[in-house]
């Protein structure tokens, strides 16, 4: 599903996911990944649907968040707050290594979601269309291997149902078998991959790809929208940048938990800003990563006006002819 803001010029794009991926990955407070969490989870199933997001992002990444969340209090015994003694091994778990171990995989979790969010808005052609003069070749590397898994699975059902038709595919037969069937597929799929690289570069090479001075056709122009939103996205992100520059988003997590912001059990941090400018760095974050999807909300609610406004006209329209038709039947 193609939405607002995936129809914007990709500098845009590109920026956006830049920005907000950026901020997910190095900054590790609680609010900020909350907020963060959210707005990729929205944006995901507004992009990819609510049943595929469940699926292939929850059910994937969440066993991920809870090994991480208990692995860390297992291996690392820092802080003060202690919560349970392992007799086995003479540690203690803490609340601090446990609470750092669910903002990692947190981090982790909502990484990934936002990259699911980049791989739909994200197309090849935009990422060409960016860096295609300044890195050909690695741009088209970077193409390629974005699209690598979803292409390859597709083509993986290409050559599974070409075996159940001559049966043998991974479900017919005994183990050994199923195992030859399985990697007979995989050296199809291997060979298939080699053949499709080869031909991808034959084919960019008689095009000049990477020459200089070789023009290509673009389809994207740089409209009166897209600079109101480029402004509103640059804008955004000074605010929450100089809120985070000035303390609003420091997180400490050894050997107390100290969080920018708030009070927790009674400690302040040093490098904490005033609770405005926090608030305020919060909230410009918050409208930064929601930003898609008050666009899509805004374009569809314009739709609406222009479709009532529309079939009022239409209807009017109509009317008025019934009304000429009578009276000239009189």
């Amino acid at each position: 599903m193609t939405d607002a803001f995936s129809r914007c010029h990709p500098v845009l794009n590109f920026f956006y996911f830049a920005v907000v991926l950026g901020f997910t990955m190095f900054i590790q407070h609680p609010v900020y990944l909350a907020v963060s969490f959210v707005a990729a989870t929205a944006y995901s199933f507004l992009l990819n649907g609510w049943e595929k997001t469940l699926k292939q992002s929850f059910l994937l990444t969440l066993p991920g968040l809870l090994i991480v969340a208990l692995l860390n209090p297992m291996f690392n015994h820092y802080g003060v707050t202690m919560l349970y003694y392992v007799k086995s091994s003479g540690n203690w778990i803490t609340l601090e290594a446990l609470v750092y171990g669910v903002v990692l995989g947190a981090v982790m979790f909502v990484v990934i979601q936002w990259f699911s969010c980049y791989n739909t808005v994200m197309t090849s052609d935009k990422f060409i269309y960016l860096f295609g003069r300044i890195i050909p070749a690695m741009s088209l590397m970077l193409s390629m291997a974005l699209r690598f898994v979803p292409h390859f699975m597709a083509q993986l059902k290409v050559i599974r149902n070409g075996q159940k038709c001559v049966g043998m595919d991974v479900s017919n037969g005994k183990w050994f078998k199923k195992i030859r069937y399985a990697l007979n597929m995989v050296s199809i799929l291997v060979t298939w991959a080699l053949e499709n690289a080869i031909e991808t570069a034959d084919s960019m090479k008689s095009r000049g790809y990477g020459l200089r001075g070789r023009t290509a056709f673009s389809i994207y122009r740089f409209n009166r929208r897209d600079k109101l939103l480029g402004t509103m996205l640059v804008g955004l992100c000074v605010i929450f940048g100089y809120g985070c520059y000035r303390g609003a988003a420091f997180a400490q997590y050894n050997p107390r938990i100290l969080l920018a912001g708030f009070t927790v059990f009674g400690r302040v941090p040093k490098q904490s800003c005033s609770p405005l400018l926090a608030a305020v760095t919060f909230v410009s974050f918050g409208v930064f990563c929601f930003l898609p999807l008050i666009l899509d909300l805004c374009e569809e609610s314009a739709m609406k006006k222009s479709r009532s406004h529309v079939q009022g006209e239409m209807a009017v329209t109509y009317r008025k002819i019934y009304e000429d038709m009578e009276g000239e039947a009189r």
